[in-house]
């Protein structure tokens, strides 16, 4: 099979490489999905440069925990029935070295999520594009929304509205029947409004607390946020009594807290890793994502389609912090 693959941790073009590979086969209760999109996260490629010193615990990595195909192979225990279904996966490349990066993946069966055909091509590859984009960014995005219950007639703020978990963290909000108020970069308002947030400002907003406020006098019942220690002081002065911070970044490790206006706020923190959510939150996210994938309710920007041969461009477009998804297409390699 053609992979990319890197067997040392830097720079994109210098440890990444293109080539073949022998095939992949599924174990016990595995599938093989024959990948046609893998979907790139940040999460992918701080692991391939090592970030926070973080250390390879395999001799060589397929990089990538996200993705979307066809099933062609199934394991001993698992129903025949499942070849030939079209699915998103996610998790691949978590505790497991190779990822959607490469025209066969291996997941337990479990990981492999149908995708109800649409009818048509075009629209089967429109979803599979936006199922790619489901795996680290949407289960976080949802789990910062909705892993303390429903939220219905609540109001969420979101922190980075318009970024990969951002996004889906308003989608699924507003899907669920939250009053949602967005906060994102200047430039990004407008995409915000399309998401369906009925509330929008922009992060470089002097007033930005006294905003909040007046659209939630009594305050937010959660928030979504994308940089804990940038925003934590903002969070405190706009929180609800018992509401709930869900952070899945932080820009300085060991964040400074304003500890007695959270306290008497009785404010939960829930402190986010995707790669480590417990099986059925997962498994429950990776549902209710679907549903909301094949309902029309949820969809990504996609900012740049790669193929799989230039897979180094594509980590360095996501490096360069570009406005939108980036896919690699495995299914252009020729």
């Amino acid at each position: 099979m053609r992979a990319a693959w890197y067997e040392r941790q830097g720079p994109a073009r210098e440890t990444l490489v293109f080539g073949e590979m022998p095939d992949v086969r599924p174990g016990p209760g595995e599938v093989r999905i024959a990948v046609s999109i893998s979907g790139l996260s940040p999460g992918d490629v701080k692991k391939r440069a090592g970030w926070q010193g973080s250390q390879m615990t395999y001799p060589r990595v397929i990089p990538h925990s996200d993705g979307a195909g066809r099933i062609d192979q199934v394991g001993e225990g698992v129903d025949e029935e499942r070849v030939g279904q079209s699915a998103w996966c996610y998790g691949a490349q978590s505790y497991r070295p190779f990822g959607t990066a490469a025209q066969f993946v291996v997941v337990p069966s479990e990981l492999a999520v149908p995708l109800t055909d649409a009818g048509s091509d075009s629209t089967n590859r429109e979803l599979a594009e936006q199922a790619a984009c489901l795996g680290i960014a949407g289960i976080t995005g949802y789990r910062a929304v909705r892993a303390d219950g429903p939220l219905d007639g609540l109001t969420v703020l979101v922190h980075g509205a318009a970024g990969g978990v951002g996004s889906i963290a308003t989608q699924m909000a507003v899907r669920d029947g939250a009053t949602v108020i967005a906060v994102v970069r200047r430039a990004q308002k407008q995409r915000a409004k399309e998401l369906g947030a009925q509330h929008v400002f922009s992060s470089d907003d002097p007033e930005l607390s006294a905003a909040i406020r007046a659209i939630a006098p009594d305050g937010v019942n959660r928030i979504a946020e994308v940089d804990f220690s940038a925003h934590v002081d903002l969070d405190a002065e706009v929180i609800a009594i018992g509401a709930v911070i869900s952070s899945y970044y932080s820009s300085v490790d060991c964040p400074r807290l304003p500890y007695w206006q959270l306290g008497f706020a009785d404010t939960t923190l829930r402190l986010l890793g995707s790669d480590d959510f417990a099986p059925a939150v997962k498994a429950h996210a990776a549902r209710e994502l679907t549903a909301a994938l094949l309902a029309g309710t949820l969809r990504s920007v996609i900012a740049a389609r790669v193929p799989l041969s230039e897979i180094a461009h594509a980590h360095e477009l996501v490096e360069r912090g570009v406005d939108g998804r980036v896919l690699v297409m495995i299914d252009d390699v020729t």
